[in-house]
């Protein structure tokens, strides 16, 4: 019967291969950028010079995945460039509503222009963070007396952190959080945990970025 009908109406058999197609392509891009990989515009001069406005970087999303799917919170390295997802500002003022002190969210807020917020990861769970003097100095068990975290992981003058670092702060990483800064941290350049932004959860990190596309000439791995 089937193959008699599709002879009498081939147009039939042709719309449906290509809605099938089609679907094919849809489904297969959800997949794609919601467990493998995601590619984000870079907004503002916060990551100067390593990323500047309007770069697009590619994020690997397969190592939240990957963890996610063992059960776990995706841990990134330190100096590692992250991409996470903003605070949702709506779910943290009905916490506050019911007593619940400092709210953490692990949700992007929708319809705002800062969904996602690249940074570079500075301290972990337990360290202190330091900045004093337009230097930042990260203390942990291994370094006791400190170690200058710009020093470490400045690679020349187009990549990792600038020299100054503006502001004041002393504070321990919470359990379950990151210290994270942009690499332009002179005046009030980048929002960050230093300046309003506070550390971040785990929860949130959509994957450290692996890849700049655009501008052509200055792609590179990372």
């Amino acid at each position: 019967m089937e193959p008699k009908f599709f002879q009498k109406y081939p147009i039939v058999k042709d719309i449906l291969s290509l809605v099938g197609f089609v679907a094919a392509i849809v489904l297969g891009t959800m997949f794609l950028t919601t467990f493998i990989y995601r590619s984000y515009d870079v907004v503002g001069q916060s990551m100067e010079n390593t990323f500047k406005d309007s770069d697009r970087v590619i994020v690997n999303r397969a190592a939240v995945s990957w963890a996610h799917l063992m059960g776990q919170e995706y841990v990134p390295e330190r100096g590692q460039i992250i991409v996470f997802a903003n605070e949702d500002k709506t779910k943290v003022a009905d916490y506050k509503t019911q007593g619940i002190e400092n709210p953490k969210t692990c949700s992007a807020p929708d319809n705002i222009a800062d969904q996602y917020i690249i940074k570079r990861v500075i301290a972990f769970p337990g360290e202190r963070v330091a900045v004093k003097d337009g230097k930042l100095t990260v203390y942990n068990e291994e370094h006791p007396e400190g170690f200058d975290y710009d020093s470490t992981y400045r690679d020349g003058e187009d990549f990792g952190p600038k020299e100054y670092t503006s502001g004041e702060i002393d504070i321990v990483v919470p359990e379950g959080e990151l210290f994270v800064s942009g690499d332009n941290r002179e005046g009030s350049h980048s929002w960050d945990s230093r300046i309003g932004l506070g550390t971040i959860p785990y929860c949130r990190i959509m994957g450290p970025v692996v890849f700049r596309l655009f501008p052509f000439e200055r792609m590179r791995l990372f």
